[in-house]
């Protein structure tokens, strides 16, 4: 029997309850913020493009900044919650979720969703990049060029509500998957380019000479 399962044998005997996200937590849109905004240095914020393009599953440092007297005026995000982007342009990545583990809060865009839960945040932000989630997600999804789906509608997503024991252990396991995988692609790059070094060496030292 697997870690996992004696865990769940332990703490659920009876099966792993499911609830809907917004029997869990709470949704909030992000305001007003744009890049325009982004100054060198001032209160940690999350643009909701970022999360497509700079940050994975969870982060404690933000890339960018606003001024203090602007994140006064906008929405935060706090230790333990989700910042999830709701618009994209394929039914893919729209709802890409980041886990926000750092100290401080952060000023999050309109274009995202603050949420506050009572769960594991990596847990949370491992369950939004699984079939299961993005089948249910994908008749909430609207609109034609840019896709989005509403914090009404992600509340009407089920999600597995295991312990918070068998939540960190999940978690566990996930991250050892993932730290293996980052090295085996590390370690398949580094093959790559020796492969294409000796490709180079070989081609060249077989090209024509002089007479």
């Amino acid at each position: 029997m697997s870690r996992i399962e004696t865990l769940i044998e332990e703490y659920c005997p009876g099966g792993v309850e499911y609830r809907r996200l917004g029997e869990v937590g709470q949704f909030t849109r992000g305001t007003g913020l744009q890049k325009k905004d982004f100054v060198e240095s001032g209160a940690g914020c999350i643009h909701y493009g970022q999360i497509y393009t700079h940050y994975k599953l969870w982060a404690t440092e933000t890339k960018s900044f606003v001024s203090v007297e602007l994140a006064r005026r906008l929405r935060k995000a706090t230790t333990g919650d989700l910042i999830i982007a709701t618009t994209s342009e394929n039914d893919e990545d729209v709802c890409k979720a980041l886990a926000w583990l750092g100290p401080l809060d952060v000023a999050v865009s309109s274009d995202a969703y603050i949420y506050r839960h009572s769960l594991d945040p990596i847990f949370v932000a491992y369950y939004f990049q699984s079939e299961h989630f993005h089948s249910q997600k994908q008749p909430f999804i609207s609109g034609t060029k840019v896709r989005r789906v509403s914090g009404e509608n992600m509340a009407k997503i089920e999600i597995p509500v295991p312990p918070l024991e068998v939540q960190r252990e999940i978690v566990r396991i996930l991250e050892t998957f993932t730290e293996l995988e980052a090295e085996l692609e590390a370690e398949l790059e580094a093959r790559r380019r020796q492969y294409a070094h000796y490709r180079e060496l070989l081609i060249t030292s077989t090209g024509p000479r002089d007479s």
